[in-house]
């Protein structure tokens, strides 16, 4: 099984600026992207995850690299990864490129916290926990 997922979009016109370029922000929307779909690889629902255990996996820390604009109409391939597994805090990898270039568009990370519909910490359920750390990048903890 791959470490890593990836995920293919194509730019939509909404996402882009005046100039043509798309919006920083929408970089922020492609990781979500990424990291639903990591989960769903991994083998569980994010949403499912959410509504049967009450647990969520709340952004605490964004950061995104630019490297080049993207365009409307452009095939974009977002590569998700797993590169630190604790208990109560994950952080994926994000590196978003051209797909039919192969072109570096930026690259990014994401810290997340595990918290309960109170807003306070929980432990990721073991089930997830399990299925996450088969394709963590890093040792679980």
């Amino acid at each position: 099984m791959s470490r890593s997922t990836e995920t293919t979009l194509r730019v939509r016109y909404a996402e882009t600026d005046q100039m043509g370029v798309v919006y920083y922000s929408n970089y922020l929307v492609w990781m979500e992207i990424g990291r639903t779909d990591f989960c769903l690889h991994s083998g569980f629902r994010y949403r499912d995850m959410e509504a049967e255990d009450g647990v969520m996996i709340a952004v605490a820390e964004a950061r995104c690299r630019y490297r080049r604009p993207a365009r409307y109409d452009d095939r974009i391939l977002i590569r998700t990864s797993l590169t630190s597994l604790k208990r109560r805090i994950l952080t994926f990898s994000y590196d978003i490129r051209n797909a039919d270039t192969g072109e570096q568009l930026a690259t990014g990370a994401t810290v997340h916290v595990a918290v309960g519909a109170d807003g306070a910490q929980r432990s990721i359920p073991s089930r997830q926990f399990d299925l996450l750390s088969t394709r963590a990048e890093a040792p679980r903890e």
